[in-house]
């Protein structure tokens, strides 16, 4: 084989070699960008945890509200007055309403706050009468599902001295629509969802009721 054909099958080698691997290094870059990254499932943690907690707190208020016996007995059994869980009503309300609303970081900041207090107080408050994991381990499972909404939320929900800001993206167009509390849309999603959250609550109140009795019995808070 002279000098030029080697010359020439070099080449070539060169030419599929180099092919090849940008034909590799495509695939993989197509497969980046349609699988999963951080910035997609972030929003959907954010959301998810939000949802726990704001549900959470919408049938708390509405337990404590009316209140059923539940409420009642773990009260006496933990040595809260009675009188405490229309407090607890109130602040579950208001902290529902400010979490799942747009905007308001301030208000928000305070909410996530008292959530926080509120479930690791449950926590405390089991653990200090000596009760074991079926009780204080659900207040827990919500402190956790709290500090995760908290630590997720998006730059329009934290104030302007906390956003950690690496890289903010601004969809196309965004700039026109406004801030996110401006659109009605934005207030009408979580109004909606919280009227639905209540219906679910009142309408599941009787069973709701019913189930908890049980688990009171069970605990020995009441008597069978």
């Amino acid at each position: 084989m002279n000098t030029a054909d080697r010359c020439d099958e070099e080449t070539a080698m060169r030419t599929r070699t180099t092919a090849a691997f940008q034909h590799a290094t495509g695939e993989k870059s197509a497969s980046a960008r349609s699988g999963w990254s951080w910035g997609r499932i972030r929003p959907v943690a954010f959301w998810a945890t939000t949802f726990v907690i704001v549900f959470e707190l919408v049938a708390g208020s509405v337990w404590n509200l009316v209140p059923i016996e539940w409420v009642e007995a773990q009260l006496r059994h933990l040595g809260y007055p009675q009188f405490f869980a229309y407090v607890l009503a109130a602040w579950q309300a208001g902290a529902a309403i400010a979490i799942i609303a747009p905007g308001l970081p301030l208000i928000k900041e305070w909410a996530y706050a008292g959530a926080f207090f509120l479930w690791s107080s449950a926590v405390v408050s089991h653990l200090t009468v000596g009760d074991g994991l079926r009780t204080w381990g659900v207040p827990l499972v919500f402190g956790v599902c709290a500090i995760a909404s908290w630590a997720l939320r998006p730059d329009d929900r934290r104030l302007p001295g906390t956003c950690l800001r690496r890289e903010r993206r601004t969809d196309a167009g965004q700039d026109e629509a406004g801030p996110p509390e401006a659109r009605p849309r934005a207030w009408a999603v979580p109004i909606g969802l919280l009227v639905v959250l209540y219906a679910v609550s009142f309408l599941t109140l009787p069973a709701a009721e019913a189930m908890t009795y049980g688990w009171a019995v069970e605990l020995g808070w009441i008597d069978g």
